[in-house]
């Protein structure tokens, strides 16, 4: 019945059109969507703007292609520096990414970072080029003013926001119950004892507090997890899984542990890159999976698929699909909080700032171009990330494009 619920929303043509799309995913997780979109149908009445938004950035980016610039379908956009925890391994501190907020006063972060109207002229111009996904990232995205009202803004495009789930304010939860065209992740590493272990006590309480809320609103949510040696059984555990589901958990992004880049490895200009290993932590490395664990992780992910009504994306794992790194505008590229567009979220490296350059222009990159045309440098080599894989001929190539270091501290 409830497909003839559905039916009933719509002419025939746009039934075809919806039909069409729900073949395409897991039946268990068709049924599951189709009642959540009776319960909540301003996700159903929003469907046909944004797959029209969709198919037309698709023709936007082939055109574009055959002008000579890859555009890519999504945008990372690290749409603030600060942060309310400090985690450990956090790849976007180990970056440069992470500004303490203590240390810069209010006054003074408008000329540093991109500010609301900046970040809005941004994604029009991405807009524009044929981008149609934005993963809003940070930082905590939620310590940025305005975060929901500049999401709203671009009704036909999608946006995601990763959160550590602790800075949603009545505020944003008013203005997430109105929104039809977003959805929210909350980090959690797995456990309780894993959670807090890596992001502080009471964290795990406070983000299932904010998973549950969101769901009771009827916000599209999920989880995501840093997958280390630590919680690496407690995600193959098909349990822990059915019990997320339980819970109304619809959405798991699995990002595999990236360790710091080896010290003295990544150059720029003659500099030490600031990714490499601290001397007295060694613990980087043991985090990382094993190959023989990284190929029973991504078994275990593809059996979920086949039974599990629940949307898994597992990062590398899922790039194998696209022959090896989608970075450098493959399949996505990064923007930090001051402009510089890199290659990836894990990546501080940049030709380009958009204070004063339009996107269009990053994005031909020599860096980019140089990164796609030497395509075993997007193979990861059994490593969770490609430009980990190859540190001196990232090096070589920066150097030979002239690129300059994004991190803070620079």
């Amino acid at each position: 019945m409830p497909y003839q619920a559905v039916k009933n929303f719509f002419n025939q043509k746009k039934w075809n059109m919806l039909q069409e799309t729900l073949q395409k995913i897991n039946p268990q997780i068709r049924k599951k969507l189709i009642l959540w979109s009776i319960y909540y149908p301003r996700y159903l009445k929003n469907y046909f703007p944004l797959y029209r938004s969709y198919l037309n950035s698709r023709e936007i980016r082939e055109k574009e292609l055959k002008d000579g610039l890859q555009v890519p379908s999504t945008l990372i956009i690290s749409i603030t520096p600060y942060c309310n925890l400090n985690c450990t391994g956090c790849y976007a501190h180990t970056t440069g990414n992470i500004y303490p907020s203590s240390k810069l006063a209010e006054k003074d972060r408008s000329p540093l970072f991109l500010d609301y109207d900046k970040w809005k002229k941004v994604i029009e111009e991405a807009k524009e080029l044929g981008v149609f996904l934005y993963i809003i990232a940070g930082g905590e995205p939620f310590l940025f003013p305005g975060l929901i009202k500049l999401c709203t803004e671009f009704k036909e495009q999608t946006f995601v926001i990763f959160t550590n789930g602790t800075a949603i304010t009545d505020t944003d939860y008013k203005l997430l119950k109105q929104s039809a065209n977003l959805a929210v992740i909350v980090s959690v590493e797995g456990s309780h004892e894993f959670t807090a272990q890596r992001r502080g006590k009471g964290v795990y309480e406070k983000a299932f507090q904010t998973i549950h809320y969101l769901d009771k609103l009827g916000i599209p949510t999920g989880i995501s997890s840093t997958i280390t040696r630590a919680n690496y059984s407690y995600w193959t555990n098909p349990q822990n899984i059915d019990n997320l589901i339980s819970q109304n958990i619809r959405i798991l992004f699995f990002i595999e542990y990236i360790p710091q880049l080896p010290e003295n490895k990544f150059k720029t200009n003659g500099i030490d890159h600031p990714n490499s290993f601290s001397k007295d932590n060694l613990s980087d490395h043991s985090l990382l999976l094993s190959t023989e664990e990284r190929k029973e992780f991504r078994r275990q992910i593809i059996r979920f698929r086949t039974n599990k009504p629940i949307f898994i994306i597992h990062s590398p794992g899922d790039e194998e699909i696209f022959g090896g790194c989608i970075s450098a505008g493959r399949g996505f590229a990064h923007l930090t909080s001051r402009g510089d567009l890199t290659p990836c979220p894990v990546s501080n490296l940049a030709t380009h700032n958009l204070n004063s350059s339009s996107l269009r222009e990053a994005l031909a990159s020599p860096l980019f171009k140089e990164i796609c045309k030497n395509e075993h440098l997007l193979e990861t080599d059994g490593s969770p990330c490609a430009l980990f894989a190859h540190p001196e001929e990232v090096s070589k190539l920066a150097n030979s494009v002239g690129a300059y270091r994004t991190d803070l501290k620079t």
